[in-house]
């Protein structure tokens, strides 16, 4: 039987590489593989046959980078001037957030449900799924589905200017649609 100390000294270049095709931070890719080298070291007993080691050793690798990034990542706070404080951009929003909520409201209801929870009570697409007893690519659907929806009517009523990260900084109602959208 093999040990991890030898799998270390035989493959870890080569896995390292195969990782940092796929996980652009060096750092990162440190980081993966010691959680690759963690999951050989815990499953290689599982391995029943020597003669697959290296496909082995391969797949737990391409498992680990997919979990990698399907994984939460941290999230930094944005500075309280961005987006939501109460500069012009923090009003642009706010009116604009007043102009959401009717049109939710008029979505059909599968898609009005989906955003309520994901949007507005903040849910996980996973939780959405499960209170609304559906698989998780189905509540992925709805919520992307409602939110095209919704872009829909916005660009319908309104015309949009974005600064440069794509964040709004004005709107204006079309001709004939009044001072709320």
């Amino acid at each position: 039987m093999t040990s991890t100390e030898k799998i270390w000294k035989e493959y870890h270049d080569n896995l390292r590489r195969f990782i940092q095709m796929r996980v652009s931070d060096k750092s990162v890719a440190d980081d993966v593989l010691q959680e690759v080298f963690v999951k050989i070291h815990s499953g290689l007993n599982t391995l029943k046959d020597d003669a697959r080691l290296q496909s082995w050793l391969y797949q737990v690798t391409r498992n680990t980078i997919v979990d990698y990034y399907r994984s939460p990542r941290p999230t930094e706070e944005l500075p309280e001037n961005v987006y939501f404080s109460e500069t012009e951009d923090g009003k642009v929003l706010s009116e604009l957030a007043d102009c959401m909520r009717p049109m939710i409201d008029v979505l059909p209801e599968p898609y009005r449900q989906a955003i309520i929870l994901s949007e507005i009570e903040g849910l996980t697409q996973k939780q959405i799924s499960e209170r609304l007893g559906l698989s998780l690519s189905g509540a992925k659907s709805r919520v992307q589905r409602g939110r095209l929806k919704l872009k829909e009517m916005l660009l319908d009523c309104c015309h949009f200017e974005f600064d440069r990260r794509g964040g709004v900084v004005e709107f204006n109602p079309k001709r004939g649609r009044g001072n709320k959208c």
